[in-house]
């Protein structure tokens, strides 16, 4: 349990470990989202914010760590906004995946920090069996390089977004 909300960083399995987990973090995150916005019937909200925490994990997947702070940061945005119009922002589940994506951004840290000994040239087999080894350990390799702009641009416009809700003039109807 430590290793999941305060992994430690030690070797390239451990990096390899921790973003694995970060991108499934964003993927389920991004769709939740998603299947909230079909239910509240926001859709073209639901698949901007879907997109931009699907292409957060693919960032992070590939230890960027402007992707991982950039996701942290929007949760949090979007948790505050949440309890300021509605109350219901800080919820059990929105505070585990807080952890969990701060978890993340503090092992991408930790990760560029660590002093890597010149005899450890082990680097972690990225599979390729099974639709969940192609979805977490191939697909960022390929994705990332072509969409991280997109990425940038729709991390720009949801930090934007979140922060105009949170500051805007709030209006009892």
């Amino acid at each position: 349990m430590r290793a999941l909300f305060w992994p430690t960083i030690r070797n390239s399995g451990d990096l390899d470990y921790i973003t694995q987990q970060g991108f499934w973090i964003c993927f389920i995150v991004a769709i939740f989202t998603l299947g909230w916005s079909v239910f509240a019937g926001v859709l073209l909200d639901g698949a901007f914010d879907g997109l931009f925490y699907f292409l957060a994990g693919v960032g992070v997947r590939q230890r960027s760590r402007v992707a991982g702070i950039t996701a942290f940061s929007a949760y949090v945005l979007s948790t505050m906004v949440l309890q300021r119009y509605t109350g219901n922002g800080f919820g059990v589940v929105r505070i585990i995946f807080l952890a969990l994506l701060f978890a993340n951004v503090r092992g991408n840290w930790l990760s560029a920090r660590w002093v890597k000994d010149p005899e450890d040239d082990w680097v972690p087999i990225r599979l390729n069996q099974t639709l969940t080894d192609k979805l977490a350990d191939q697909m960022p390799t390929w994705l990332w390089p072509k969409a991280r702009f997109v990425f940038y641009v729709l991390a720009g416009l949801e930090i934007a977004a979140l922060l105009l809700a949170l500051f805007a003039p709030h209006r009892l109807s």
